[in-house]
């Protein structure tokens, strides 16, 4: 693909980006990427965040970082650059469990818990999710293809999956 951009998004960013981009975040374990995109304005955003939400309660300083504030974050600069709440649709990627058999208690469910914290923060938002690969035992790389809405995700020893 010539005169396409490639744009990293790493844990704690949140990113839009048109048409001519791909928007791609590396090496998912835990963490969750929630993709949003407008097929009207061929818009697309995604936010790579670690955790579900603040543990101490304060105003994070990174929003990106955390579920509860990287949907808004996301939202808010799909609309500045044009994007209609109302066309937005989302995907969600990510969010595995790891290291089983190493750890324990909520650190274990940390994927799953940030998936929740996703979906939750969504329908809040008013943002259906369309589709989603999360969970299991295995990282991800997700690729958002700006230009016709498609995510790829890949994984080792598996078949890419396209949302």
């Amino acid at each position: 693909m010539t005169g396409v951009n490639r744009e990293p998004v790493t844990i704690g960013q949140t990113r839009v980006a048109g048409a001519d981009t791909v928007l791609y975040a590396l090496g998912l374990g835990s963490c969750v990427a929630i993709v949003l995109y407008d097929s009207a304005q061929r818009l697309g955003g995604m936010a790579h965040a670690l955790l579900p939400q603040p543990s101490n309660g304060t105003p994070p300083v990174t929003p990106g970082r955390y579920v509860s504030t990287a949907v808004d974050t996301l939202v808010r600069a799909m609309e500045e650059a044009g994007a209609s709440r109302r066309s937005l649709r989302a995907r969600l990627a990510g969010g595995a469990s790891m290291f089983d058999a190493a750890v324990a208690g909520d650190v274990r469910q940390l994927g799953m818990r940030n998936v929740l914290a996703a979906r939750a923060a969504l329908a809040r938002a008013g943002i259906p999710v369309d589709r989603e690969d999360v969970g299991g035992g295995h990282g991800r790389s997700v690729y958002l293809h700006v230009d016709e809405g498609r995510v790829v995700i890949s994984a080792l020893a598996r078949d890419d999956v396209v949302l």
